[in-house]
């Protein structure tokens, strides 16, 4: 599950509006195989639906904890555990900073950056640059420290990227700013930005300016001169950048709309159009700046789009934010391109409260274009709303706030491949000198952050894959030894792991599924008991698992449930398998019934990446 991808698909993916809901998720399915599980390895009857035995407000909670879990820990599209686990640290902690004080009023004010470009230098030799801004604050000390990344747009020369950029506004300081585009290289296509190195990408040019010399224009647009990275005078223009400012409003409301078009012209000779819907707002000064994208959907002139969620801050500006219902909206519609020439189908303007008169009459708008004598032609294509929903967006201080609680669990793996402990190039050789191994960092870098939110402060700790004092092998034994499997405080994980290299032998095979059905039940019975809580399992293995299907079974069945899987691989082995639990490909895993996991759970992180920043 990744965030902006760099042209997945051939740059075919939605962009900005993506709904958080699953686009593939049966919203009528009538059990939840994995607290069935749970009940049922308990001797009880299952649940007759997924949302018995759970209030309101707690399934909307754990599923938004979900969602911000997986964002904060989904390490690869960060690249690295510890800059994953600092940032998640300063979001977690602002609920204690500003306790008992309005977080809007108490936190800088926001700006939304919107750019665009204009005659870049082409790097490409069989087709044009794919280019991607980069967003440096510069510091006092010289040092560049990233703010955010842009997508990156195919082949054009005059990009306008839909991906806006964030970054808090402070009125009394000077707060420099380095913009850097790059043409990414085709074969990083398929990668999260995120992860994308810059040093493996075509240099095109940066721009300077400060922050403020935009927010104080007139229109809060500024063009700037693009320069090589010695800000000197440059033998050859590389082009120039538009950004434009606009401040975040302070609302939760957001829209989740269905769209879907009839009848649309088609634009190609030997097959259908392949069409895709941009959508834009109105700004200061009567300019329009795109808000987000679908997803092209190929040779369909009668295509239905997954759902889009269009918070307020994506629709209207703050100076505007009075007349949300009426601000206007541009809708375009495109017949894909693969070289990025894109051609215009057709578009119409309306605004968000004429959406919902759309979808709540059951009627079309027809789209318009301009004809050559400048004339606006009505077309016989029209758009329709499917589905128009007005809800509330909570935030992940509001959930902790209200008392929910993250729970952190790990299992370790016991295995002969990890070689002997005893052995300093064994993966579970612990260093005198205190130096931490693979395994002692992966868990103080995610239990150091993740305990503050957990009230007991009480962690389930396994092992798996090794032989135990009574001489059999088990693939999920308590950490400590004893009968209990919870341990005191991420130092009790530690005592518990270096305890138990002396106590158990390595052994194998390398197993999931016992830990997963255990977290998973751990999990379940929580979530039947209307606990405030979600769990995040850390698993740290350095090899290839031998049980896939049992593994791909139980997190089917656990994806309903309020828990997230963090994989670390250590050493140097094939993870390949470990990509496919991963799911970041957009393909959700499937259970040896037929049965389509929720959501993707799981996310994998190599240690040899990590370490390598």
């Amino acid at each position: 599950m990744g965030l902006c991808h760099s042209g997945v698909r051939g740059g075919k993916q939605a962009i900005g509006g993506t709904s958080q809901q699953n686009p593939n998720s049966n919203n009528n399915a009538a059990h939840n195989d994995a607290v069935d599980f749970f009940f049922k390895s308990n001797g009880q009857e299952a649940l007759f639906t997924q949302v018995e035995g759970m209030v309101g407000k707690q399934r909307d909670g754990w599923k938004f904890t979900a969602h911000l879990v997986e964002i904060y820990l989904k390490t690869r599209n960060q690249i690295g555990i510890g800059k994953t686990c600092k940032d998640l640290l300063g979001v977690l902690l602002l609920p204690l900073i500003f306790s008992g004080v309005n977080l809007i009023e108490a936190r800088s004010s926001f700006c939304l950056l919107s750019l665009s470009a204009s005659n870049l230098l082409d790097r490409d030799i069989t087709s044009k640059s794919d280019p991607m801004v980069v967003l440096f604050a510069k510091k006092r000390d010289g040092k560049l420290e990233e703010v955010g990344r842009t997508e990156v747009i195919l082949n054009n020369l005059n990009p306008t990227w839909i991906q806006k950029i964030t970054i808090a506004y402070q009125f009394e300081m000077v707060q420099p700013l380095v913009f850097q585009i790059y043409d990414v290289d085709t074969s990083y296509h398929n990668k999260p930005v995120k992860s994308l190195k810059l040093e493996d990408q075509d240099f095109l040019g940066e721009a300077s300016c400060v922050l403020s010399e935009i927010v104080t224009r007139h229109n809060r647009t500024l063009t700037i001169q693009l320069q090589n990275r010695n800000g000197h005078g440059i033998l050859r223009k590389l082009g120039a950048l538009t950004v434009h400012a606009e401040e975040t409003i302070a609302s939760r409301t957001a829209v989740e709309i269905t769209l879907r078009c009839y009848q649309l012209a088609n634009k190609d000779l030997f097959s259908l159009s392949d069409p895709f819907l941009r959508i834009s707002r109105m700004v200061e000064g009567g300019g329009y700046v795109p808000i987000c994208k679908t997803e092209v959907v190929n040779n369909n002139l009668n295509p239905v789009w997954r759902p889009l969620c269009l918070s307020w801050q994506k629709v209207v500006s703050l100076t505007r934010f009075t007349l949300i219902q009426e601000n206007p909206l541009v809708i375009e519609c495109f017949d894909f391109n693969s070289s990025g020439n894109h051609v215009l189908i057709g578009k119409l303007q309306k605004s968000v409260a004429d959406l919902e008169t759309l979808h709540r009459e059951k009627n079309g708008a027809n789209f318009v274009i301009q004809t050559s004598h400048g004339h606006e032609k009505v077309l016989k294509g029209q758009l329709f709303v499917d589905l128009f929903l007005e809800k509330q967006q909570y935030s992940f201080l509001d959930y902790v706030s209200s008392g929910f609680d993250l729970n952190f669990m790990v299992a370790v793996d016991f295995t002969a491949s990890n070689g002997n402990p005893r052995n300093p190039d064994s993966l579970h050789y612990i260093d005198p000198s205190g130096r931490l191994n693979s395994y002692q960092q992966a868990i103080m870098e995610v239990g150091q952050v993740i305990q503050f939110y957990d009230s007991d402060r009480r962690f389930p700790a396994w092992g798996f894959g090794g032989k135990t004092p009574a001489g059999t092998i088990s693939h999920c034994f308590n950490l400590n030894g004893s009968a209990s499997f919870e341990v005191e405080g991420v130092e009790g994980i530690m005592a518990a792991y270096a305890s138990a290299l002396h106590n158990i032998s390595l052994s194998g095979p390398t197993l999931f599924g016992p830990v997963i059905n255990t977290a998973a039940q751990i999990a379940g019975q929580s979530l039947s008991n209307n606990n405030s809580k979600y769990f995040v399992l850390l698993i740290i293995t350095d090899g290839v698992i031998t049980d896939m299907q049992e593994t791909k079974d139980a997190l089917v069945r656990a994806s309903d449930l309020p828990l997230s899987i963090l994989i670390v691989g250590v050493g140097g082995a094939d993870f390949t398998q470990m990509e496919i639990l991963d799911a970041d490909n957009g393909q959700r895993l499937q259970s040896s019934t037929g049965r389509m996991a929720t959501r993707d759970i799981v996310q994998f992180v190599p240690m040899r990446e990590v370490n390598s920043e």
